[in-house]
């Protein structure tokens, strides 16, 4: 049986290149049209840093220390949550991604803080429910949320056009990945049902998945990616459970999001 989970990693080196395209009509104020054109996605107020909200979800479910992996020019969240923000229920450290090298890299950069411990690994431009990172806790090894196509259509922020491009998890009867199918063709898509389960990048992981980093090769985009770090830690023998969850998401990866996130979070109480 796996150790009590109380470290999270969340990643959010990435360059915000969505985040950045003007949208037409998109009701955001002068603040946040700033943060959105720096393209740290996860520093746009919505009353208070997005990041905020996310890290104050976390300490709800049990976690205790997280990691901010940013890239070298973040000196602005090193500062925010090293300075500026009363911290009392989380421990707030950082790693640094040296270059935007793909999401395997970037959980990569966290494997000091890890130190041998199994951690949550997520998106910065995503909002999770408390009970999905509680599910993820109660894993009994290296696993990941699965959300069900439907649910996360109508509970979140993100249509079902937009899920369509997300990852589709294989898994087996008895609960175990077997595979990720990345950008789904039409006929996958088709034969998955509305009750396909997606991956929102809600990961749980132990030491094994940074030597798995190590090997893999980088994508045709350039990069090294977390689904082909899965498959090396896989084929190697580490065994991913999916807990199957029915939750929206709040997504924050284009300027369009800002307005529904905003209106979805207020109210929301912040205890960092």
């Amino acid at each position: 049986m796996a150790g009590e989970l109380t470290k999270a990693v969340i990643l959010a080196r990435g360059l915000g290149t969505r985040m950045r395209r003007a949208v037409a009509g998109a009701a955001i104020d002068e603040d946040q049209a700033r943060a959105a054109d720096s393209g740290v996605k996860g520093m746009i107020p919505i009353g208070r840093p997005f990041l905020d909200f996310v890290i104050s979800a976390l300490a709800d479910a049990g976690y205790r220390d997280v990691c901010l992996v940013i890239g070298p020019e973040h000196q602005a969240i090193r500062d925010y949550y090293s300075r500026d923000v009363n911290l009392t229920r989380v421990r707030v450290e950082f790693a640094v991604q040296a270059q935007p090298l793909g999401t395997a890299d970037a959980v990569a950069a966290a494997e000091a803080f890890a130190a041998g411990d199994e951690f949550l690994a997520i998106n910065s431009d995503n909002y999770y429910p408390v009970p999905v990172f509680e599910a993820v806790r109660r894993l009994p090894g290296s696993g990941l949320a699965g959300f069900e196509r439907e649910t996360l259509s109508k509970e979140g922020n993100i249509d079902d056009e937009r899920v369509s491009r997300y990852a589709v998890l294989q898994v087996s009867a008895g609960g175990l990945l077997e595979d990720i199918v990345e950008k789904p063709d039409a006929e996958t898509w088709a034969r998955t049902g509305a009750g396909a389960l997606i991956s929102m990048n809600c990961w749980r992981f132990g030491p094994s998945i940074f030597d798995a980093a190590r090997r893999i090769e980088p994508s045709s985009r350039g990069e090294y990616e977390l689904a082909d770090a899965v498959r090396e830690a896989m084929r190697r023998g580490e065994r991913f459970h999916v807990v199957p969850v029915r939750a929206g998401v709040l997504d924050l990866s284009q300027r369009g999001d800002i307005p529904s996130v905003a209106l979805r979070l207020a109210g929301v109480e912040v205890r960092l």
